[in-house]
Order: C-alpha cells, then structure tokens, then sequence
C-alpha cells in the first residue's frame, strides 16, 4: 500500500509533473508510473467505492450506467498498463492536444483531491489515503482524455433522459458537457467532447 507523509506535497508534485510533460508519450510515462504505485488493496478499495457510488443510483439507470463505471476505471486502468508493457510511451511524440485546457486541468487536480469529502464513499483501513484514490480517478482521466483523444465518460455512457456519449463524423457528443460547469472538479469542464445539440 501507498505510505506517503504528505498528501497535499505528493499530489500537488504529481500534479506538477503532468503538466510539465509536452507530449503524450511524457504524460503516459508519468500516469503509468503513478498508477503502478496502487497496491492491489488500495485497488479492491477503489473498485468498492465505484460500486458504492453506483449502488446509489436509482434503478433502471444503475443498471444501465453500472458497467461503464467499470469500463471508465478498471478498462481504462489496463489499457494504460498495456501500452506501458508494449513500450508505447516512446512512439507517442504527438504534442498533448488542447494544451491549455490540459494545464487548467492539472491545476485543479490537487484541490479537486484534497477537498473535504463529507459522506465519502468507504475510504478502507487508511482514510489518509482518500486523496489518492481521488487522484486515481483523475490520473485515468487524464488518460483518457489528454493522450487517447476521448471523452471523460466512455462512449455509449447512458444519462437520464436516454441521451448517451456517442460519436459523429468523428468528433465525441455528451448531453451534459457544458453541463457541470458550477462543479469546478468535474471533468465535464476539461473533456474533448462537444455538448450534445439535442440537450443544449
């Protein structure tokens, strides 16, 4: 398991760190790194408190919505691995795409995980930990949306009133995109996608 004095120095290095990086081969360096450091405990936590979250949705929407949660963390968490072992990093030499967007996204970071949480989800035997499980949700993110082009939730990611992130002509359409700009933490604000027309 992550031992880390310091959470705020951590993170805020972290968070330094990814926005240093020019390409998206330095940035995937950096994200595989930092989730390489999630210890399967801190792993079987993160999965819990997705399942938690989901678990209070109402249903028929849980059901629909509950199996992009997990494409969202874990899918994405093994993709980032695998282009790690195949050694991926050193071919991606395109510049990060939205440069100024990618910056403001890293500067919220450290907040966005440091905030007080009331009525968290479970936060295992450690709660000092909390932050990075905050983060890991952030690092995947980041994945997403910085090095793989796409949008923060997966396509085909369900919203109520039947919309979903879908793809058109090559570009990624959420209903909620400009959505949740008075959440500042939201990767709504930071994602590729543009705002779905039909729920404008």
């Amino acid at each position: 398991m992550r031992s880390v004095a310091d959470a705020d120095a951590e993170i805020r290095r972290i968070a330094a760190a990814m926005e240093a990086a020019e390409t998206k081969g330095e940035l995937g360096e950096i994200l595989a790194r930092e989730v390489k450091r999630y210890s399967q405990y801190d792993l079987t936590v993160i999965g819990a408190r997705v399942r938690q979250e989901v678990d209070l949705l109402p249903n028929p929407y849980r059901d629909k919505f509950r199996p992009y949660a997990e494409k969202w963390f874990f899918g994405r968490y093994h993709e980032l691995l695998k282009r790690d072992r195949q050694g991926a990093w050193k071919r991606m030499q395109d510049p990060i795409t939205d440069r100024e967007t990618f910056v403001a996204y890293c500067r919220m970071i450290p907040d966005a995980c440091l905030r007080d949480e009331p009525g968290a989800p479970y936060p295992g035997e450690n709660e000092a930990m909390v932050p990075f499980y905050l983060l890991f949700y952030y690092l995947l993110s980041a994945f997403a949306m910085y090095i793989c082009d796409e949008p923060g939730h997966p396509e085909g990611t369900p919203f109520p009133g039947g919309f979903v992130v879908f793809r058109k002509n090559g570009r990624y359409y959420c209903a909620i995109r400009d959505k949740e700009e008075e959440i500042w933490h939201s990767i709504c604000n930071f994602c590729p996608a543009l705002q779905d027309p039909e729920n404008e």
